[in-house]
């Protein structure tokens, strides 16, 4: 279906105060700016600013980063298992240095303002929380597992903890200034390290008919 006159004005709109704020907090901290202040920069209320982010988190790290991998496995191929769907998303987005992974030139500032902010890492650290409890009840659900079986929650742990080392090595090199080329060339190889180490049971687990 095609986007409305509407939906767009309100996509764009969202978009503008986002981008107006990561300017701002990179610019001068994240503490150090206020939702006033955002507002009169992208040129609306604060009302519209509360109308579109429940919190001033929301505006770096919004709420629904938390369903990324469960998100990733939901659209998994034919054939593929629930690791082997993540490991081919980071190999993609490495590959293409996606923004998402950091692998652009600007994301030194941006991960600085985060890192100096422990609203933002407290957040970080609820999203990797909700990432990995929303996978273990997809796993659950798609599997058919009995209640109590601990093996989606392990799966689901096994598979956040080898998307949060991608992430944390990303943010390692980031603060070495590090070309963003070769950390994706980088992550490309740990990617092939990580799925070494992984057993066959985590790689087969919750394999798409």
């Amino acid at each position: 279906m095609a986007e409305g006159l509407r939906d767009r004005k309100k996509r764009e709109t969202r978009r503008r105060i986002a981008d107006t704020a990561v300017a701002l907090f990179v610019e001068r901290g994240f503490d150090r700016v206020t939702i006033a202040e955002v507002a009169a920069a992208a040129d609306v209320s604060v009302n519209t600013v509360y109308n579109y982010f429940d919190a001033k988190e929301d505006l770096v790290l919004p709420p629904h980063h938390g369903d990324r991998l469960a998100g990733i496995v939901r659209e998994r191929e034919r054939g593929e298992s629930a690791a082997e769907a993540v490991l081919r998303r980071l190999r993609e987005e490495a590959g293409r240095r996606d923004p998402s992974l950091g692998l652009t030139p600007g994301f030194a500032g941006f991960h600085a303002m985060m890192r100096a902010a422990p609203t933002l890492i407290a957040r970080l650290d609820e999203i990797a929380v909700r990432m990995t409890a929303s996978l273990a009840d997809l796993l659950a659900a798609e599997t058919g597992a009995a209640s109590g079986d601990p093996l989606p929650a392990l799966v689901a742990g096994q598979i956040g903890w080898l998307h949060a080392h991608v992430l944390s090595e990303v943010g390692k090199r980031t603060d070495a200034r590090e070309d963003p080329g070769r950390t994706a060339a980088a992550l490309l190889r740990l990617l092939d390290a990580i799925e070494d180490v992984l057993g066959p049971r985590v790689l087969d687990y919750a394999r798409r008919p």
